[in-house]
């Protein structure tokens, strides 16, 4: 009963540690973001974001990356977006920090990818 509890209570510290946004969307230059967007991991795995349809804090978005590819429409909050696992935030006319997290199938465990990624519109 105590392991029970000590992991419950460490799951609460760390539910903790990921505090909201409290601020509004707001609409965003689109000039910023829309383009392709390309990288590469440091195991040397590449991906590659195109950004379109930017309207207000909406936008378009698709990533790539090996055998993945999501398509979806995100919402841009902070100067940052999420697609899937993957989370995009823009640090600078044409550049990003991308921060992934993958699962390892053989034992099912997950660590973070990053990388920055460049932008060619």
């Amino acid at each position: 009963m105590a392991d029970m509890m000590s992991i419950l209570a460490s799951s609460y510290k760390a539910a903790g540690l990921n505090v909201p946004s409290k601020t509004p969307y707001v609409a965003v230059d689109p000039d910023l973001y829309e383009g392709s967007w390309t990288g590469k991991y440091p195991d040397g795995k590449t991906f590659a974001i195109k950004v379109s349809q930017v309207d207000g804090f909406r936008a378009q978005v698709q990533y790539s990356s090996g055998s993945t590819n999501k398509y979806q429409q995100v919402l841009i909050k902070d100067n940052s977006f999420r697609i899937g696992d993957t989370k995009f935030a823009l640090q600078g006319n044409g550049r990003a920090l991308v921060k992934n997290v993958v699962t390892d199938p053989a034992t099912g465990s997950t660590y973070l990818d990053q990388a920055i990624a460049a932008r060619s519109k």
